[in-house]
This record gives C-alpha cells, structure tokens and sequence, in this order.
C-alpha cells in the first residue's frame, strides 16, 4: 500500500437524540493524518454513534463533519448519490466486521467498488488482491467468513474498508473477536496504515490496546468527550 493524500478528520458540536434523550450533547473531536485516536467510554456513552454520524450511516441534529473537502451538516442523511465524496475518503471497519456471510472474501472486498463506485470487476479485484496480499490473507480470499478466524474476518474487513483507499479510518471494537497474540498483529496493522498518513478513530473498551498503540485517548462519558 502506498501513502495516501492526508486529510484531517474534524467533528465538532456533534448532538444525536434517540427516542428523545439526547445521546451525544456536542462531541467535539480531531484526529490528524498520520495519528491514531482511541474513543473509550462505558457501554451506552454513544461510541459506535459517534462513528455512524461521521460515516453518514446515523443523522444528527446538531454539528458538524468535515473529512478532508467533505462536510457533513445537521439534518437528514444526503442521498447516497450525494455521498460519493466521503465515502472515498471515510472507511469504516464495524465491530462484527459484518462480512457478507454468501460472499467470499474477495467478493466483500469488492462489492462496494464496483456497486457504489462504478469499478470495472478487473480494477476492483486487482484492488482487493493487493490490498489482502498486504494484510495476510491473500490465501484466504476465495474462502467464506464462516471459514476465517476472528483476526482473518477482521483484515478481510479491514481490506474492505480500505478497498477506495479511504484517508480517514474508523473501527469500531477492533479486539473484541481477538484473542491476544492478534490484537498486537492489529496494533502493527494500524500503525502501518497511521504511517501511510490516514487518520484513525478506534473505539475500543480495550484500555491495554489504546495504551500500546493509540497516540492519543479520548474518553467519552455523559455524551460529550471529557478527556
């Protein structure tokens, strides 16, 4: 993989109510290229849609995005159509990894190239060869996710949300289906991606992880970073 255009990630003022009670009450964050930025926070203290809003997968009814040249506003979801930008330069990883389970890996890697961004099928699966040679599961690229390990699925996913060479990188509980020896390998993955020049939002509950390989900790309580 090689160095990607840097862009900055930058949320500020971020509020998102459900069923009436205010989730987050103004997050603001920044997470620079080349750095990678744990979100820790108990169960329930809005990490997971802290990273919904930035990905236009969750609306919010107050603040601001901005990845790179994109700006995401208060309001409704844009159309898909209008979200090209973004989904260029944000990928996201989700804690599941939510593979499709009748896909094999190649296929994960480049369905969304193909569908969302009009790829040829040459150009999308020299893509996704490349980018799971890379990460260590090129072996594995015609098996199904039932067939991988929790740390395979997991740079399967990885792959995947790289596949559009994203500048910005969200994941979402990274180690929760690792067992120990793989969280350090993932460690090592994301500071190779952080030394490309993309910016990285893990939220994890994995104070050790955050120690070892986050620059930088942010902790999210009462809907509003404290730390």
């Amino acid at each position: 993989m090689e160095p990607v255009v840097s862009e900055m990630l930058c949320v500020r003022g971020l509020e998102v109510t459900r069923g009436g009670a205010l989730v987050l009450r103004g997050v603001d964050l920044d997470v620079a290229p080349g750095e990678i930025c744990a979100l820790m926070g108990e169960s329930g203290a809005g990490k997971s849609t802290v990273l919904r809003a930035i990905a236009a997968l969750q609306p919010f009814d107050a603040g601001t995005v901005k990845a790179g040249g994109f700006e995401l506003r208060s309001g409704g979801l844009p159309p898909e159509s209008k979200l090209t930008g973004l989904r260029r330069r944000v990928g996201m990883v989700f804690q599941a990894h939510s593979l499709f389970e009748h896909l094999s890996a190649l296929d994960n890697v480049t369905l969304g190239p193909i569908h969302a961004l009009g790829w040829t099928r040459t150009r999308a699966e020299s893509t996704a060869t490349a980018l799971l040679e890379s990460l260590g599961v090129a072996h594995r690229a015609a098996a199904y996710p039932r067939q991988l390990s929790g740390g395979e699925a997991q740079r399967v996913a990885i792959a995947r949300a790289l596949a559009p060479d994203p500048t910005i990188l969200l994941m979402d509980e990274p180690t929760s289906a690792l067992d120990p020896s793989r969280r350090g390998a993932l460690g090592e993955t994301l500071r190779a991606l952080a030394g490309q020049g993309r910016a990285l939002l893990v939220a994890t509950h994995d104070l050790e992880f955050a120690r070892s390989w986050a620059d930088r900790t942010l902790v999210l309580a009462a809907g509003r970073v404290v730390v």
